[in-house]
């Protein structure tokens, strides 16, 4: 029995959120991509699994190429395709794994921003002199954003999903759930902490509305704050370094994995805080610090 695209792409949605059970985000991305191989089929008069070949698909991609894709958009798009075509084979709507042979182009992979030790300092301490002058909700809650953000190395989405039952004081330690909703334990330090104590205790009650709700920081409708809001706290609070480029939240993570493996920190700690699935992406952190180091070196000594 034949199938036609259309349905495997609906069947295809249906597992990426049930089974494989992927965010929101990742679940859009993966289709999007689909949907411009299905684009390129519905020019190629082709409608039904069954019809669809290996040259189809290459096809596809040369022309992305053609239009001045990226290597690292080819390099997702082969890695959609090939887990569709993959998931087609097994559930019969392909007789064979067409994608199979693809291969994947190399990405040229950036080297995150990250902060100086000094500038990260620096940052911290005009939050919490800005907290301690204003004592307003919004300041104590934006210091303990930051803090935490950089003490954990957490991706933004996971500061905006912690509960109060997320917070082990004894140990020091935050619970975040990451991709694919994987849980994980992070410690934070002494400075983090105290301002997320500050935070809970003097401000969080002004900004609270529904005594119900659980989230840990608010926005200022006192509902659980979102990750645009969290972003522009992090922007403004970097904005006052001079030198640097416009750092976000994801710059404070890259800064973390830095300076921890600059600290002695080995790998494998590293990846488990950040909770890396490979630990060949916490490795992309080692190159970071070899140029900063190289970097100082240059500057710094008579015969560089």
């Amino acid at each position: 029995m034949s199938t036609s695209v259309e349905d495997a792409r609906a069947a295809f949605a249906r597992y990426l959120e049930a089974e494989r059970n992927l965010s929101v985000h990742s679940v859009r991305a993966y289709l999007g991509d689909l949907d411009s191989l299905i684009s390129h089929l519905e020019l190629l008069k082709i409608t039904e699994m069954k019809e669809i070949e290996l040259a189809h698909l290459r096809s596809w991609l040369a022309n992305i190429s053609i239009k001045g894709g990226a290597r690292a958009t080819l390099a997702r798009r082969v890695v959609t395709i090939r887990l569709f075509t993959a998931w087609a084979t097994k559930k019969s709507f392909l007789a064979k794994d067409v994608g199979a042979s693809l291969v994947t182009p190399k990405s040229h992979r950036t080297l995150p921003n990250v902060l100086g030790i000094e500038d990260a300092r620096i940052a911290m301490e005009s939050l919490v002199l800005r907290a301690g002058e204003e004592q307003s909700a919004q300041s104590l809650r934006d210091c303990a954003m930051v803090e935490i953000l950089y003490a954990s190395g957490a991706r933004v989405a996971e500061l905006c999903g912690l509960d109060l039952e997320h917070i082990d004081y004894e140990r020091n330690t935050i619970r975040v759930f990451g991709k694919g909703s994987k849980e994980r334990t992070i410690p934070i330090g002494d400075p983090a902490m105290k301002a997320l104590n500050m935070w809970i205790s003097q401000g969080r009650s002004q900004m609270l509305t529904s005594p119900s709700e659980k989230a840990i920081f608010l926005g200022v409708r006192g509902k659980r704050i979102d990750q645009r809001t969290v972003r522009t706290v992090v922007y403004n609070a970097l904005a006052a370094i001079d030198g640097i480029e416009r750092m976000g939240p994801h710059s404070l993570r890259h800064s973390a994995a830095t300076h921890l493996l600059e600290g002695g920190a080995d790998l494998r700690t590293v990846q488990e805080i950040l909770g890396h699935a490979s630990l060949a992406t916490t490795q992309l952190y080692t190159h970071v610090s070899t140029e900063r180091v190289q970097k100082a070196f240059k500057q710094a000594h008579p015969r560089a």
